[in-house]
């Protein structure tokens, strides 16, 4: 059985991999399986806290496209080990990313996170559901200001962490509150103190 990592690296980039001197800590990853193919626990952790990412389709001539995902943290679910799903909100109406995964499943997923340096690749298939609306309602949330249109579902085939060089750190507007909020409160603090030795004089 051939290595999940052969998902990425075909014959020619292992010929690159070895002429530029990497391939052999990658084949010991190989002999170990290559990617890894399920849903660990720390992957379903790390897709929990994730209010968007990057969904890359191709068509039949094979030119790539790549489109932004969002959503509330926590959109793109977990339905198996093997198996996530997403609800495809109302959009510009080119309908890309639906039409390439009508002639072409094969997709990648892009996960960021910019707070902690970290990001998440996986490979599958994904097929278009536009018939379900109890799959639909499962993968909505109600508060989120958007009309879900259809369900996508996504079976993975292997998946990778990578390293966090050259990932700027980027915050969230809520995670910037909360920071404001915490200084705001000790700023609070110190001028209480100042008043009170003030008092006191």
């Amino acid at each position: 059985m051939n290595p999940t990592s052969d998902v990425a690296f075909t014959p020619t980039v292992k010929e690159i991999q070895e002429r530029l001197g990497s391939r052999e800590s990658y084949a010991r990853k190989e002999e170990r399986g290559g990617f890894a193919n399920t849903i660990t626990e720390d992957l379903s952790q790390f897709i929990a806290h994730r209010d968007s990412f990057y969904l890359g389709t191709a068509n039949l001539n094979g030119q790539p496209y790549i489109q932004h995902r969002g959503g509330p943290p926590g959109f793109l679910k977990i339905l198996d080990e093997k198996t996530l799903a997403f609800a495809d909100f109302a959009g510009n109406k080119q309908y890309i990313s639906f039409g390439n995964l009508s002639d072409n499943p094969k997709v990648i997923l892009f996960l960021m996170d910019y707070r902690h340096g970290s990001r998440v690749k996986i490979w599958g298939e994904a097929v278009v559901i536009e018939d379900d609306p109890e799959l639909l309602a499962s993968l909505s949330d109600p508060a989120y200001p958007a009309q879900p249109e259809r369900a996508i579902k996504i079976t993975l085939h292997a998946w990778d962490a990578n390293c966090r060089s050259h990932i700027p750190p980027r915050y969230s507007e809520q995670q910037m509150v909360e920071v404001v909020k915490s200084l705001k409160q000790r700023i609070w603090e110190l001028e209480e103190d100042v008043r009170r030795l003030r008092e006191a004089e």
